[in-house]
């Protein structure tokens, strides 16, 4: 009994996990970018796989300590579409990280747990 609970359990978590962030508006990354915050743009979609395996690595790097400066704010991919164009991204599961007021990295697709941090740390 507890094998399947747990089996069943694992398929779901990715459906209900969500990384950390705020949802995405111009206001607020122009107030970051203006403030020098460190900030990451995460262009989501909801029935993204690879958006829900990086939301799993975010989930897991934000809250500590070296990444609790970063603020993450999320575009869904379907609903803010002009905000989609207006970073020139194509795909949904882009990772954009801003330092300094100045988009600094991007990388589109990337679920590798060592590479989201290295990408991370750009922005810090």
């Amino acid at each position: 009994m507890f094998k399947k609970l747990l089996f069943t359990l694992t398929l779901l978590f990715p459906l209900f996990a969500q990384a950390a962030g705020q949802p995405y508006t111009q206001d607020k990354l122009d107030a970051l970018n203006e403030a020098g915050k460190p900030a990451l743009v995460f262009i989501h979609a909801p029935w993204c796989p690879t958006c829900r395996a990086q939301d799993a690595v975010l989930d897991q790097l934000l809250p500590t300590a070296e990444f609790k400066p970063l603020t993450t704010l999320k575009v869904d991919f379907d609903n803010q579409r002009d905000v989609v164009k207006a970073f020139g991204v194509r795909y949904q599961s882009t990772l954009i990280v801003f330092k300094g007021g100045h988009e600094v990295a991007r990388v589109t697709g990337e679920t590798d747990r060592d590479k989201i941090a290295v990408l991370l740390r750009k922005a810090l």
